[in-house]
């Protein structure tokens, strides 16, 4: 690879967008294609499959063959409330490969003894998720049920183009959430794209089946994209 193309991949890696290093395979020479060109570059419809997949591969197009080498951002769900289907939900996202950050400012609840060898910021939202820093290959997700927390925390997950937002609550919950959020400023598309209830439709009861259905709702979401059907 040459050195400006490596140069420049790791200042994507590093800024956490994805990139696909384009090779052609009859000898045409290698090409970096950052995230912000993809839809526009002349082999958008061979890449966007591979890079919902995560998967590099070689793909043949009218072009010629080409082998993408796909580069992505490890996947993160930030989570708004350290409560039992978080304590469900941690261990399962690490074993899909999910980077995970708890955001609570009741200390009672969270505590490193309830969530060891997570990321754990007990501090209110607007404190915590610049820190954490929220961006499309993110997963955002509202637990706690208190306005006071969740809310402001939507709001910004919404602004930062966040993959997958998701709020718990019934529907007469998230009738109040809306509502909430209007009068905060944010518009109705956005609100749109808020999951609640949150996760998928499986019959789901306990704190861990709660989580697995969140989980499965994050997964189609990432490697399916915002339009598809569960």
């Amino acid at each position: 690879m040459r050195l400006d193309l490596l140069t420049a991949m790791n200042a994507e890696r590093a800024a956490r967008r994805a990139a696909v290093l384009v090779t052609a395979l009859d000898g045409g020479g290698q090409r970096l294609v950052r995230e912000a060109e993809i839809a526009r570059d002349t082999l958008a419809d061979a890449i966007l499959p591979q890079l919902r997949s995560g998967k590099s591969g070689t793909v043949e197009t009218a072009s010629g063959r080409h082998f993408l080498e796909i580069h992505l951002p490890p996947p993160r769900i930030v989570v708004t409330g350290a409560v039992h289907i978080s304590q469900a939900l941690v261990p399962m996202a690490k074993l899909l490969g999910y980077d995970v950050a708890i955001v609570d400012p009741r200390t009672a609840f969270a505590t490193p003894e309830r969530f060891p060898e997570v990321k754990l910021l007990a501090e209110w939202p607007d404190e915590a998720l610049p820190k954490v820093g929220l961006d499309n290959w993110t997963a955002f997700v509202a637990l706690t049920h208190d306005p006071k927390i969740d809310d402001p925390a939507l709001e910004a997950a919404l602004a930062s183009g966040c993959f997958y937002v998701g709020a718990l609550g019934s529907r007469k919950t998230h009738g109040r959430r809306v509502e909430s959020l209007k009068k905060r400023g944010v518009s109705d598309e956005a609100i749109a794209r808020i999951h609640a209830p949150i996760g998928l439709d499986i019959g789901a009861a306990s704190p861990p089946e709660i989580a697995l259905a969140i989980l499965a709702e994050i997964t189609l979401r990432l490697r399916r994209g915002p339009e598809a059907k569960p």
